[in-house]
């Protein structure tokens, strides 16, 4: 890992080659960055590249993206691919669902300042006894009953 804040790519040999259309945001938790991406926008002033609609491009690291952010016209701050192997759901305000599936989702770099999943993040978050402001757990604040 690099001396940026955000961690590199799990696997800079598969940037790139990951779906477009993934999920944006939530689940709460993280496990793997996959890449970082830089979205250009042809309405926004960034080159035309396929015919006015909105690509991006693929780094390995927050750094590299960061700059390429800063240099391309008509791109937007850099997001990261993550994937999460658990997550949490939250249909309705307050009412969480431990889910166990694979799943890819974009998310603003910032939320990787919250520590990496572990296998009692989740179970520390759904417990009854659980801090009354159970989101500490998550950004590593609070661990279970504290």
């Amino acid at each position: 890992m690099s001396s940026q804040p955000y961690p590199d790519a799990i696997d800079v040999s598969l940037v790139g080659s990951y779906p477009a259309v993934v999920w944006n945001g939530g689940g709460y938790v993280w496990d793997e960055v996959l890449e970082y991406r830089v979205w250009c926008h042809p309405k926004g002033g960034a080159p035309d590249e396929h015919e006015g609609n909105d690509y991006y491009y693929a780094y390995a690291s927050y750094a590299e993206a960061v700059a390429a952010s800063k240099r391309i016209e008509g791109a937007e701050e850099p997001v990261a691919l993550i994937r999460q192997l658990e997550y949490l759901a939250e249909d309705e305000p307050g009412e969480y669902q431990h889910i166990k599936d694979v799943r890819l989702t974009e998310w603003p770099v910032e939320f990787l300042t919250r520590p990496k999943r572990t296998a009692d993040t989740i179970l520390a978050f759904l417990s009854s006894d659980a801090p009354a402001n159970r989101l500490d757990i998550l950004r590593g604040l609070a661990g279970r009953g504290e």
